[in-house]
């Protein structure tokens, strides 16, 4: 279990860089279209495509923050548990999170069923086929299903052999003094 933590924090890694890079291509297209508002011109569709770019990093973003437990979380009472209950609230929250990001996914998929049978195109001068933003969209919320379950199954069993440090170094609250 604790390879396969290993590798989704790696994957989550390279996906968060990529991630970075397609925000900083859309900030150059930005700056572009600024420009080019400028000189009197204009490349158009930098605003709809940003949207895109939004929701989509957005949903794969996630998902790194997951593994680097950047997620925000109340700690009031879990920093005053010994590590036993620690390690309760952080299973609590991993299952809460597991949960959200598996009804968002299922969901989602509902949407972007529909946009795949009506061939819905954006409302916009670009036209575009939705089911491409929308596929990206859903495609990073199920990694993020399937980032926090396998999360969610190796706490379930370094807590099951009373592991807790493990637990916690896994799903616990990073920062904690």
């Amino acid at each position: 279990m604790t390879s396969l933590v290993s590798f989704i924090r790696r994957l989550n890694d390279r996906l968060a860089i990529g991630v970075g890079l397609i925000l900083l291509a859309c900030v150059a297209f930005t700056l572009i279209e600024i420009v080019a508002r400028r000189l009197g011109g204009s490349i158009g569709g930098v605003d709809e495509i940003s949207g895109y770019v939004m929701a989509v990093t957005t949903s794969w973003g996630i998902s790194y923050a997951l593994t680097e437990q950047a997620h925000v979380r109340i700690d009031l009472l879990r920093q005053r548990l010994v590590p036993f209950g620690r390690a309760v609230f952080d299973i609590i929250s991993l299952i809460c999170l597991a949960g959200t990001a598996i009804v968002v996914a299922w969901r989602g998929w509902g949407v972007l069923e529909k946009t795949l049978s009506t061939g819905a195109r954006a409302n916009t001068p670009l036209e575009t086929p939705l089911w491409i933003p929308q596929s990206l969209w859903w495609t990073g919320w199920v990694w993020f299903a399937v980032s926090a379950s396998i999360l969610l199954v190796s706490v379930l069993v370094k807590f099951m052999s009373s592991d807790y440090q493990s637990v916690d170094e896994i799903a616990g609250a990073r920062g904690e003094a």
